[in-house]
């Protein structure tokens, strides 16, 4: 299924993008550097999803949700699909002001 998490066997993690009769897209969430044509890969039949937590808010972490800046795993009771429909226009705040960026532009 587009979006569905797979598995290659050795370990390496990826997401369905396109798939075909006789090929499939994947993007991959790590190096695979042992993944072959031909490499055997299964399907495990989630959609891709983030974990949704006020536990993340300064965590550095990597594209699996996990922390790279030295904590401990991250505890989360919601997810969220990766892959999910923006807010309607009506349901979003009105923008108000400028957002400032500390960028200095010089024009000659």
């Amino acid at each position: 299924m587009t979006g569905e998490i797979v598995e290659f066997e050795e370990g390496t993690i990826g997401i369905a993008l396109n798939l075909e009769s006789s090929n499939a897209s994947v993007v991959l969430m790590g190096d695979g550097l042992m993944i072959q044509e031909g490499s055997f890969v299964k399907a495990t039949g989630k959609i891709a999803q983030i974990p949704v937590s006020e536990n993340y808010l300064g965590c550095v972490i990597n594209v699996l949700a996990e922390p790279i800046d030295g904590r401990s795993k991250i505890s989360a009771s919601e997810s969220q699909l990766i892959e999910s429909p923006a807010p309607s226009i009506i349901s979003r705040c009105s923008v108000y002001g400028s957002l400032q960026t500390d960028l200095l532009l010089l024009i000659r």
